[in-house]
């Protein structure tokens, strides 16, 4: 037998034999394993049918990722569809956000349309600062195959599209030494640092100060990695008081004085509630580091659930008074974060306004439609109202109180595209706040895992091991793209409505159509019983 011959047939022998072993391992493993199933008394399929029950394990570990990638379309995913994820990475990745064919939005659905006009404006006459140009990077796709992408990053300078001096939007012009002055239309909402990890708080705060934009902290206290990027900041303030509490979980004014001292820190937020959670926050122990546990002045390792309201104040009355001393101590603006849960329940605080003269600098109204790294099922499904209804109620009510000049409203819940930001600026908010949509634009794939410190992305976790797949330098500028994009589109908008900027959004610009392929304004939508729930359909 040639030589060559000898050692194919003592190679096949090998691999023949290591293959018979590792079946006969296998064999002996899944009688071992089926005997314990069959023995053990916490599952009934396992017990009756163990082979069976286990393909089930793997079913239900898989069907997610499968559903998402195989099996739902275009527009039904939730959260958030496919089509809403890729339109926010293409914008965010690509620095752009044109699309092929046609809409695939359900135009025989009731929804809200832009009323565009006759005559457009021409862009090159809109009201927008664009000086100076803004640096950033974007990819060019070289080739894309079935099984591969080749592409490589070049430096860009985008056009700003922020107001002009003239149109920014002023929180606290009559009653702070220290107002906030917004000429960016679009911030990011309040995530914290332990609800994300240190790369994404970083990779934001360089994108979203690149983007001169605004970044909210979140409840868990600011961060060296929100300071780190310079992005001007709305520091909020929750019900637990992290970064804001002694030992003893009690208010520190004198940390509230420190924290004031900060150039970047523009304005605080008193967290009451948020859209998908009408209760304090919660972070797994897992993921409260030593360093996460410092800034928050709490234990290491222990899961913080922080109360659902303040132990300060639970009126009005006393409630102001805490919003005043805040105002007189930091010198700067001060709102709260809120959910509406009726227009009854908005209108007596409306009414008390009025009659007490005193108020907030800002509202932050969030939507029911709102996200969170870790809630309850049934509250996020069911308590508080949507965004748009939200809105509306708030900024008629103010008016028909005589109030609306006195505080600016920011709204958010859901608000990661252009269309949707138009929409309720046009029901009367100032400006708007986007934190899934920033997410995705860092790197979030919906994989759901927020609460778990197992996100595969290093987005939302704080396990080093895992956040060194987030590369900060590559995704703030992904952040810079996406804010400056959304700018950019709103401008377009506008443009297509004949309105100087996005500022000039109202309601006039907006028409509803029904069921019934009736075309409504506001006042006739308001004037219908119930419509609330026609506005959310």
């Amino acid at each position: 037998m040639e030589r060559w011959a000898y050692f194919f047939v003592l190679l096949v022998g090998i691999l023949v034999s290591i293959l018979l072993i590792s079946l006969m391992v296998v064999g002996i493993a899944s009688c071992i394993k089926w005997n314990r199933d069959r023995k053990q008394q916490q599952h009934a399929i396992l017990r009756n049918f163990p082979f069976l029950a286990r393909a089930r394990y793997v079913s239900e570990q898989v069907s997610p990722q499968l559903k998402q990638y195989f099996f739902e379309g275009d527009l039904t995913g939730k959260p958030y569809s496919h089509h809403d994820y890729v339109a926010i990475v293409k914008t965010a990745k690509y620095a752009k956000s044109v699309v092929a064919l046609g809409s695939k939005r359900d135009f025989d659905k009731p929804g809200f349309y832009i009323r565009n006009a006759f005559f457009p404006r021409l862009l090159k006459d809109m009201g927008a600062d664009q000086t100076p140009l803004i640096h950033s990077k974007k990819y060019i796709i070289d080739e894309e195959t079935l099984l591969s992408r080749k592409e490589h990053m070049v430096e860009t300078d985008l056009k700003p599209w922020l107001y002009e001096d003239e149109d920014a939007v002023i929180i606290g012009a009559d009653t702070c030494r220290k107002p906030f002055h917004l000429k960016s239309p679009v911030g990011m909402s309040a995530m914290s640092y332990g609800g994300l990890g240190k790369n994404a708080i970083k990779a934001l705060s360089f994108g979203v100060h690149d983007a001169r934009a605004f970044m909210n902290t979140g409840e868990g206290g600011i961060s060296p990695y929100h300071l780190e990027g310079g992005a001007d900041l709305i520091c909020q303030i929750g019900p637990g008081k992290f970064g804001f509490r002694d030992k003893e979980g009690n208010f520190s004014w004198d940390e509230l004085l420190e924290k004031s001292k900060l150039d970047q820190v523009k304005a605080f937020e008193l967290k009451l509630g948020q859209g998908a959670k009408i209760r304090g926050g919660h972070i797994e122990g897992v993921k409260v580091t030593p360093e996460i546990a410092k800034i928050r002045n709490v234990e290491p390792y222990k899961t913080i659930d922080s109360p659902n309201c303040f132990e300060e104040f639970d009126s009005f009355d006393s409630m102001l008074d805490f919003i005043e001393r805040v105002r007189e101590v930091s010198g700067k603006p001060v709102g709260i974060k809120m959910v509406i849960g009726a227009e009854e329940t908005f209108e007596e605080f409306a009414s008390y306004m009025k009659k007490s003269g005193r108020y907030p600098d800002f509202l932050s109204i969030d939507g029911a439609e709102g996200g969170s790294g870790a809630t309850y099922k049934a509250m996020s499904d069911s308590v508080g109202l949507p965004i748009v209804p939200s809105i509306m109620i708030a900024n008629r009510l103010l008016k028909q109180y005589g109030i609306r000049n006195k505080m600016k409203i920011i709204a958010s819940g859901k608000l990661f595209s252009a269309d949707r930001i138009a929409l309720v600026l046009s029901l009367g908010a100032d400006a708007v706040q986007v934190a899934r949509g920033l997410m995705i634009a860092v790197g979030c794939i919906l994989a759901e895992k927020c609460h778990t410190n197992q996100c595969p992305v290093g987005v939302a976790t704080t396990d080093p091991k895992l956040q060194k797949a987030l590369v900060v330098d590559e995704k703030r500028y992904r952040v810079t793209n996406y804010l400056v994009g959304l700018r950019e589109e709103l401008f377009m908008l506008a443009a297509s409505a004949h309105l100087k900027s996005p500022r000039y959004f109202g309601e006039e610009d907006i028409v509803f159509v029904d069921e019934h392929y009736q075309v409504k304004n506001l006042k006739d939508i308001q004037s219908e019983p119930g419509w609330e729930g026609l506005v959310t359909k």
